[in-house]
């Protein structure tokens, strides 16, 4: 990459325990002049904790206090009458995108130098940075080179709280969306890491096994596994601790169907 060219640091940062922040994260951290925090509190409402979370991070591995420049989070349509299909919902999705583009432009417009943008887990796993800042890239109006810092992933994080491995010897994985859990079964999909939760709908499944967690690496951590039909009811109560305690809840969770005696 050439000399004097302005970056846009896209720096994975784990599901949230600083500790698991890589060293190459650390470094990426330090050499940016700012970082742009989207804030999803409403205006005038209560503060984001998410963007107070980055902040707190940053503190924890910054030698000076951090430029942080919080940009107003364009609100999403999440009613069910506007994303019930896969076209609806993607239509949704990408005016979101677009609206956040052009948010993040004006904070680059604004602010000189290196700039980072901080990603929970890794930003290659259901996350819409790396597209969003590409859209503000192919709009030409601040020309730079994007760096993309892997981070750990919630995925990976699920596992190891877990002492488990995700896969049987030789089976696949399969990954998906809380809204695409049906389709993954009815199209013969057997260990599913599932994420991005509105709620758990897990009907159906009943006899299948489950290791769920919500907040991992934080305070707030909450974990649960078993039969899911033994095990869904202490789900959902931990869930809502979480959500009460942090203010917010991002949960994952692994489901494999209970066959040949292995679960492991």
């Amino acid at each position: 990459m050439a000399d004097g060219v302005r970056r846009v640091r896209l720096i994975g940062v784990g599901p949230g325990d600083p500790d698991q922040v890589t060293l190459e994260a650390v470094r990426a951290m330090r050499e940016a002049a700012f970082f742009v925090v989207a804030d999803k509190s409403p205006r005038g409402g209560m503060p984001d904790p998410m963007a107070d979370a980055r902040e707190r991070l940053l503190a924890r591995h910054l030698d000076a206090p951090p430029v942080i420049v919080r940009v107003q989070d364009p609100q999403r349509e999440r009613g069910p009458d506007r994303t019930a299909s896969p076209d609806a919902y993607a239509a949704v999705v990408a005016s979101w995108h677009a609206a956040r583009a052009e948010a993040f432009e004006q904070a680059l417009l604004d602010h000189d130098g290196d700039a980072g943008f901080l990603v929970w887990g890794d930003p290659a796993f259901y996350d819409s940075t790396i597209r969003v800042v590409e859209q503000v890239r192919a709009r030409g109006n601040v020309p730079f080179e994007m760096d993309v810092v892997p981070g750990v992933s919630s995925i990976q994080l699920l596992a190891a709280r877990h002492a488990m491995v995700l896969h049987d010897v030789g089976e696949p994985l399969h990954v998906t969306t809380g809204r695409r859990l049906r389709e993954a079964v009815e199209a013969g999909q057997r260990n599913i890491v599932v994420m991005l939760n509105r709620e758990i709908d897990v009907a159906g499944l009943e006899d299948w096994h489950i290791w769920w967690g919500a907040n991992l690496g934080t305070p707030h951590e909450e974990l649960v596994s078993g039969r899911v039909g033994d095990v869904l009811d202490r789900i959902r109560q931990a869930r809502e601790r979480a959500r009460e305690s942090a203010g917010w809840v991002m949960d994952v969770y692994l489901v494999r169907e209970a066959r040949r005696g292995l679960l492991r």
